[in-house]
């Protein structure tokens, strides 16, 4: 059935409206065209148990942050700008759809004269080509449908996020509340987020130390820069303080936010893309928070993984993650690895990320997982990922416009064909423009699981999240309820469906 209950607990009328549901669904899918409007109603109703590859600031889509671009009074930039200081290093630059953090009331004429408030990008005709050519600067808005000019995908992707980010941080608990509304209305009941880095602090000894570690630097240089660093963070009352503050301040936004139907848990993460001490500082502050928080349930890394230093020190990332789950054991690790294909970076840089991610940093999630049929031994790769119980979380959408790959060329199929679990995610559905609803229709529509497989991808959703056993087993049993309901509704949409002649097609 896809849940952990026994066929025979299950009732009767339960069983008769699974098979009904099954074979409805395998009519659909069995379609040489199927239809796709019909599948995406199926989709729509499904109910998606959890999402856990979720960023919080690329999860909210541009026209919500427009909205708090007007009641934080700001506006946004018409064409470039630079503000010029005293001497270049103090000159400030904006871009053109960069949102400007100061009142509008609060700035200079002429610079009032290039800036526009939200409420005049929304109403006035004059400037709808100007906020649709924002909306695709904030988002993927558009980019696959039409020619237009464009950098390329993953630079179109990650550059969003310098646009809207001047407004993302504005009201934590509102944008949390408005992700729980969108997700309740799409049927998933558990969201695990990345919403906000993990603080750092500073050394200027232990940091030279830090820093000049490489890929190449001895097990016991690593251990002597890290085991000094996370002792002097473990002791510095600033760095407690901020982790302290950190950590409020995460509970403070998730603040009443779970009822009967949702559950909100977060990730806490570094950027892969700073120096070796910035990152070791914020991943000791990510560990140490996730240890005292029921709430922080996991430790993230992100950024462009082909980035110049991402990949120079990806290996000594790892290697911090293997240092710190030692200190933290009980803390659990969902890394980003493998958002890597072929032409992205030396066939150098395909061979080990997803391996080392596992077998060094200890990860119990991946996040992405597209390069592992390029990795050293993919084959012994994909056992030991099945035999580690480690779950991929697939990301379609995303996939598809930053690395270009889809349909038949996803890994998908491999995970699929060897048994490695997987799970169904959004990773950021505003730049996306997407939903969960949208990611279950395309891995229906391109894969066509079966109903069993698909129901158990699902649940895959609340058993490889990072809830505690408890917390899953509550989830679980929501999860055979909201099947049980599910089920019985596509029955009553079953009967109620038309025979209908189509392309020699008999309709259910």
């Amino acid at each position: 059935m896809g849940s952990t209950k026994e066929i025979g607990n299950v009732p009767k009328e339960q069983q008769r409206n699974a098979q009904v549901v099954s074979r409805y669904y395998s009519k659909l899918i069995a379609e040489p065209a199927p239809d796709l409007s019909e599948l995406n109603l199926f989709a729509t109703l499904l109910p998606k148990g959890g999402d856990l590859h979720h960023h919080y600031s690329g999860a909210i889509y541009a026209e919500d942050y427009l909205d708090w671009v007007g009641k934080k009074n700001y506006c946004v930039y018409l064409e470039d700008h630079v503000e010029k200081g005293s001497d270049p290093s103090q000159h400030r630059y904006f871009k053109k759809y960069q949102i400007e953090r100061r009142e509008f009331a609060t700035l200079p004429k002429p610079v009032q004269d290039i800036c526009v408030s939200a409420k005049d990008i929304f109403t006035s005709n004059s400037l709808a080509d100007f906020y649709r050519g924002l909306l695709m600067k904030w988002s993927d808005k558009d980019y696959e449908n039409h020619y237009h000019e464009q950098p390329a995908p993953d630079q179109q992707f990650f550059a969003t996020f310098g646009y809207f980010g001047g407004v993302s941080d504005y009201d934590y608990h509102a944008g949390l509340q408005s992700l729980k509304e969108r997700a309740k209305a799409e049927n998933v009941q558990y969201l695990e987020t990345m919403l906000k880095g993990a603080p750092t602090v500073e050394d200027a000894d232990l940091d030279k130390k830090l820093n000049a570690l490489n890929a190449q630097s001895s097990d016991a240089e690593r251990a002597d820069a890290f085991t000094a660093y996370a002792n002097f963070m473990a002791g510095d009352a600033k760095a407690n303080a901020q982790i302290e503050t950190y950590v409020q301040s995460v509970e403070e936004a998730a603040a009443n936010l779970d009822d009967a139907d949702f559950k909100l848990r977060f990730q806490s993460y570094v950027s892969r893309g700073s120096t070796p001490a910035k990152v070791f500082s914020g991943l000791y502050s990510a560990f140490a928070a996730s240890n005292v928080s029921p709430l922080i349930v996991g430790v993230n890394i992100v950024g462009p993984e082909n980035g110049y230093v991402a990949m120079c020190d990806y290996s000594l990332h790892m290697h911090m993650f293997q240092f710190l789950k030692q200190r933290f054991p009980k803390v659990k690790l969902a890394l980003h690895a493998g958002e890597l294909t072929l032409g992205m970076v030396p066939p150098e840089g395909l061979k080990n990320h997803i391996r080392e991610a596992v077998q060094i940093a200890g990860a119990n999630r991946i996040g992405h997982g597209v390069d592992v049929s390029y990795e050293s031994d993919p084959d012994q790769l994909l056992a030991l990922l099945k035999a580690r119980n480690v779950a991929i979380e697939v990301n379609l959408t995303s996939n598809a416009v930053i690395l270009g790959v889809k349909n038949e060329e996803h890994p998908i199929q491999l995970y699929r064909n060897y048994g490695v679990p997987f799970v169904i995610s959004t990773d950021d559905a505003g730049v996306s423009r997407n939903n969960l609803s949208g990611e279950y229709m395309l891995f229906i529509s391109r894969y066509k699981p079966s109903y069993i497989e698909l129901k158990k991808v699902v649940y895959n959703s609340i058993r490889y999240s990072f809830l505690s056993d408890g917390e899953k087993a509550e989830q679980i049993k929501v999860l055979d309820q909201r099947f049980a309901r599910f089920e019985a509704r596509v029955v009553t949409l079953v009967r109620a469906r038309r025979p209908v002649v189509a392309h020699g097609r008999v309709g259910a």
